[in-house]
């Protein structure tokens, strides 16, 4: 969620075009990721939006009340998703979410248990059956060993189930 955009111009592009610099600063709660992405528009416009290093529910926000199955979509900035089969490779991963239970700490395997659902297989959504009242869910990224990357890559949300 973008909550601010500094713009100013920049020095001219080419004879006759002058540009704009804007930086969008992202509101979240987990690292942010050292680094920037530039968007070159056809405009002559220069965007650079600094990206959030870390995982996220994309359809449910904390607080949402549902019905079960929840359906829950996930994401990841600063990593790659990829199956746990293809084994452990620099900067990839997979989700995890863990239910009502603390998240491990970095380089902790994750459980196997009904509190830690796994998504070996690089999925990045599910519809997940729970239980009535209120739920903590953890988004949680780890490698192929299921070694946390910490919390810099979890995001916890509470969900009321009806």
């Amino acid at each position: 969620m973008l909550t601010s955009k500094l713009c100013k111009p920049a020095p001219a592009v080419g004879s006759s075009r002058r540009s704009i610099v804007c930086q969008a600063s992202v509101g979240i709660s987990q690292k942010v990721f050292k680094g920037a992405t530039t968007i070159f528009l056809s405009s002559g416009i220069v965007v650079s939006q600094a990206l959030a290093a870390g995982v996220s529910f994309q359809n449910v926000q904390s607080g949402t009340t549902v019905s079960s199955p929840v359906h829950l979509e996930f994401s990841v900035e600063g990593l790659t998703v990829k199956p746990a089969a293809e084994g452990i490779v620099a900067g990839t991963g997979h989700h995890h979410i863990i239910i009502d239970a603390p998240p491990p700490a970095e380089g902790i395997a994750i459980p196997f248990d009904d509190a830690h659902k796994h998504f070996g297989k690089g999925q990045t959504s599910v519809d997940l059956e729970l239980s009535p009242g209120k739920h903590t869910l953890t988004l949680q990224f780890a490698n192929a060993a299921h070694e946390s990357y910490g919390p810099a890559f979890a995001n916890s949300i509470t969900l009321d189930v009806k």
